[in-house]
């Protein structure tokens, strides 16, 4: 063998071990399920309760995410998982796919309930597909570009009010917050503002039809699970 060939040799037992390992993985899709009745608390702690309880209700199961008990108003929360995670920016938030103890929940508004819930099941479908964030972010682009999801309607609004929620090993269960879908905003449109902080930013998908503003809210308007209305229709 020559000098090249050792050297290329050398170099594959170096690299490839070490790319495998570095490859995450998702963990069995029963670390992301919950129990039917903690899973409704759960997502009706995402809005005051004059909304969440007469809001429609969505839980994940193993066939996607099924609607357990109906609502009136327009409404429908549920909980996201880390496949909720941005498909585009910021890049290292993709990864949260693989966070099986992620929990966000979420109050969708009747136009966010039309655009942005078959997006957010759409991606939950893919993820329980096995699809990594590139692959996520692909089949999401081809599918908004040839009608599979529907288009954004302007701007919507989602609660995230909840005391419970776990948006991942950085964030944790960070404060309350509404989420604005607003297609194409980018931050520096609201002033440059920094990430996480209480000032209105883009927080996902910047620039993309996906695009979020994030506005933090008064941390004592938080609802437990615990207390949250049991009303079911």
């Amino acid at each position: 063998m020559n000098r090249h060939m050792l050297g290329l040799s050398l170099l594959a037992l170096l690299t490839t071990p070490n790319a495998a390992a570095q490859k995450p993985t998702y963990p069995p899709l029963s670390e992301y399920l919950m129990a039917r009745d903690a899973e409704i608390a759960l997502a009706r702690s995402a809005a005051p309760e004059g909304i969440s309880s007469h809001a429609t209700v969505k839980i994940l199961t193993p066939a996607g995410y099924q609607i357990a008990t109906q609502g009136d108003n327009g409404f429908v929360c549920l909980v996201m998982r880390g496949w909720g995670a941005p498909s585009y920016t910021p890049v290292p938030d993709r990864q949260l796919v693989y966070d099986s103890k992620l929990r966000a929940p979420i109050c969708l508004d009747p136009i966010a309930s039309r655009t942005v819930l078959p997006l957010q099941e759409f991606r939950a479908w893919l993820g329980m597909e096995g699809k990594d964030p590139d692959a996520i972010a692909r089949e999401v682009s081809t599918a908004y570009a040839v009608g599979r999801l529907p288009k954004m309607e302007g701007v919507a609004f989602g609660y995230m009010w909840s005391a419970n929620q776990y948006l991942g090993a950085n964030a944790g269960a960070w404060r309350p917050h509404m989420m604005i879908f607003a297609p194409y905003y980018t931050n520096a449109m609201l002033g440059g503002n920094a990430s996480g902080g209480p000032m209105p930013f883009v927080g996902s998908d910047e620039g993309t039809p996906f695009a979020v503003i994030v506005v933090a809210v008064d941390g004592n308007t938080a609802i437990d699970s615990k207390s949250a209305h049991p009303h079911s229709r």
